[in-house]
């Protein structure tokens, strides 16, 4: 019998895989996917990791080369535990901070720590999270770091040290359900690629598998008739097997169930981010310049702040605003003054975008938009534009756009440097906020505290870190945190079973 049975191979899945080992457990993940799809959202991600720092020193270990000429000429800045945590409570409604998120933010520099502790170096996010300004680099809005090669290299690096451990991975092995013997959890039901089922036994098995946002009809159930028209972004194997089958016995729901992180996509994306080409381009779909432009709905009205606050803290929000559109689709309108500006994503071979001279003409190109009605709105805005302040990107630098609503806070520069461009977009769904409750050790909670004995869970599937929005990176770092909590915690509830022959204390 395997001591420790992983249900997934995402970033949670194999941080749960390298504690589980370093706690002497053997361990065998299980993946619905085949080898090349494998890894969950992971490997669609920027490989970005947010965490607390007090100063560029606490980055060095980290990296990758910390003898890049560059480094000397950076500001990194600090990110305090208070700042992360503020961070977090801003997207609360006004709730106080939950437990999950204190040890989200407690543990964020460690977790990050350890991970480079096995083999996973890290980059500055030099091209998207910082500016050059009179030399030198300033980085903005506490995301400083991410994987080398991005999400695909931070699902390899992972993946590499736990094949290392003595990890063994089976590929083209779905669950399809939880063996339950005298009421602690024994296991797995699996069924292979060609429909042949078998039982896996295991001391604990730790549920690493996803949300929901790939289902439609449970994004439907869960979050509203409006979610069915999102596009999912990432895996298409994040299709709430783990929820359902945890919530099936008697696990707590947990969590902002009706909420998710929604960015702004490209219109036209397929589904998945387009699986027709690489992982690591996937990503390229997104769209979160918005702050250096307009943005309209096909009605021509502004509908969100696009300058409200730095694209980290807004993008996971305004992927829901657009899908609350007419037809669930926008415009990102911008001048050439920005065009050096905006992030890869907009220059990428498949991105969607029409061009023209005038603004007048650029309205009439865009297919479905109110053209009177955003010429309006477009000039509206350009006269509200406080030419005062100097446009400062490394900064929340108060260029408003003033009188309007909604207003405008920063970044608010006129559109008129020909020629101009309006990229349409929608909402891409990544990744759900609902799930289960889990305790310090990772186990799965039920609705009155007590454990369902053997049974763990990490990463989207654990309820409670982000509840109406979310500060980029976080969900990598969240996913490491509780990975690593929940392997160390399913290891040694396998060492007591071993020893006791029955169902230990979570």
């Amino acid at each position: 019998m395997i001591d420790v049975l992983i249900v997934g191979t995402g970033n949670a899945a194999l941080c749960a895989a390298i504690a589980a080992s370093e706690g002497g457990a053997s361990v065998l993940m299980i993946e619905k996917a085949d080898e090349a799809l494998a890894g969950g959202n992971t490997q669609y991600t920027a490989g970005a990791m947010r965490f607390a720092y007090d100063s560029g020193e606490d980055l060095l270990p980290l990296l990758e080369d910390p003898d890049d000429p560059r480094v000397p000429l950076t500001d990194f800045g600090s990110y305090p535990t208070t700042r992360f945590a503020d961070d977090l409570l801003s997207f609360n409604d006004g709730q106080a901070l939950r437990p999950e998120q204190h040890r989200l933010v407690s543990e964020s520099y460690d977790a990050v720590r350890w991970l480079a502790s096995h083999g996973v170096r890290f980059v500055p996010i030099y091209e998207r999270q910082s500016f050059l300004k009179d030399g030198r680099h300033v980085f903005w809005g506490g995301l400083t770091l991410s994987a080398r090669n991005e999400g695909v290299g931070l699902f390899e690096a992972e993946r590499a040290a736990a094949l290392a451990m003595g990890v063994s991975i089976r590929y083209d092995c779905a669950m399809v359900s939880l063996i339950d013997v005298d009421g602690c959890v024994s296991g797995v039901v699996a069924e292979n690629a060609g429909g042949k089922r078998e039982n896996i036994e295991a001391r604990a098995v730790v549920l690493a598998c996803g949300g929901f946002e790939s289902n439609s009809e449970m994004r439907v159930t869960q979050m509203g008739a409006e979610w069915a028209a999102a596009k999912p972004r990432g895996t298409p194997f994040n299709t709430g097997d783990g929820l359902s089958v945890a919530w099936g016995l008697g696990a707590a729901r947990h969590g902002s169930l009706g909420n998710a992180h929604a960015t702004p996509m490209d219109r036209y994306m397929k589904d998945y981010g387009n699986l027709d080409i690489p992982a690591g381009e996937r990503k390229k779909y997104r769209k979160i310049c918005y702050f250096l432009g307009v943005m309209l709905n096909n009605n021509g009205q502004r509908f969100v702040d696009e300058g409200k606050n730095f694209r980290n803290y807004t993008y996971a929000q305004f992927g829901r605003a657009i899908l609350e559109q007419p037809g669930h689709v926008a415009w990102q309108i911008f001048d050439s003054k920005v065009f050096a500006l905006l992030y890869d994503e907009y220059r990428f071979d498949d991105a969607h975008f029409v061009e023209a001279e005038t603004l007048d003409a650029l309205c009439e190109r865009c297919e479905d938009l109110d053209a009177n009605a955003a010429m309006a709105t477009l000039e509206q805005f350009n006269d509200a534009v406080d030419d005062t302040i100097t446009f400062d990107p490394t900064q929340l630098d108060g260029k408003s756009a003033q009188g309007l609503d909604p207003p405008r806070a920063n970044w608010a520069q006129r559109l008129d440097a020909p020629p101009f461009r309006a990229y349409p977009v929608t909402c891409g769904i990544t990744f759900t906020y609902g799930g289960v409750k889990v305790s310090d050790s990772g186990v799965v909670l039920r609705e009155d505290e007590s454990w369902i004995a053997g049974l763990f869970a990490c990463g989207e599937m654990v309820g409670g870190v982000f509840v109406a929005g979310y500060p980029g990176g976080s969900g990598l770092t969240s996913g490491a945190v509780f990975g690593r909590r929940a392997g160390e915690g399913a290891a040694g509830f396998a060492k007591d079973r071993t020893h006791n022959g029955s169902a230990a204390t979570a």
